[in-house]
């Protein structure tokens, strides 16, 4: 008897599609889909909650994987970044992403994507305070958070990608 708990079958329901998993009762929803599924966009960082590297959206709500256990998940529906997008077409949080340059090393982008795309799904217009709080539990250490707030402006279309902020790039969190 190796003392491992038993492995339950659970389904899981990602981006649109579900996936018959056996995982032990306390594997989390991160490593069901990064090791289980091979769906890598959801990054493992801090493993505390802290970073939002591995954030998810769980019946569209932004969710920390690495707090949540997979087999809480069940019957939900999970949309990773690899999920955003609907067949060629980028979702446009992706799109204003690319084209505002907050994108660096990458590490954080999935979890700041996703927060950013359940807030616009909630308030299409949302206004510079509350994209700082839907963004507050993503960490960035590459750009600032000026570009990632100009291309959250810019995917719900109240800014333009030309605009640009005349305030300095702050480094600390949004």
């Amino acid at each position: 008897m190796s003392g491992r708990p038993a492995k339950t079958v659970l389904t899981l329901q990602v981006n649109g599609e579900p996936h018959e998993l056996a995982v032990e009762p306390r594997a989390t929803l991160l490593e069901a889909l990064r090791y289980e599924l091979k769906l890598t966009g959801s990054k493992q960082g801090c493993d505390k909650g802290d970073c939002g590297a591995c954030t998810v959206l769980v019946d569209g709500r932004p969710v920390l994987s690495c707090l949540t256990l997979a087999q809480a998940s069940g019957g939900k529906a999970i949309t990773t970044i690899e999920g955003l997008a609907r067949g060629n077409q980028v979702h446009p949080v992706q799109d204003a992403f690319d084209l505002c340059g907050a994108l660096q090393c990458g590490f954080c982008q999935p979890g700041m994507m996703l927060s950013a795309a359940a807030l616009l799904e909630k308030c299409p217009r949302p206004d510079e305070a509350q994209i700082r709080e839907a963004l507050s539990g993503n960490l960035c250490r590459c750009t600032g958070y000026t570009q990632i707030i100009h291309a959250v402006q810019v995917a719900s279309g109240q800014r333009s990608v030309q605009e640009r902020d005349e305030r300095p790039t702050t480094s600390g969190r949004p």
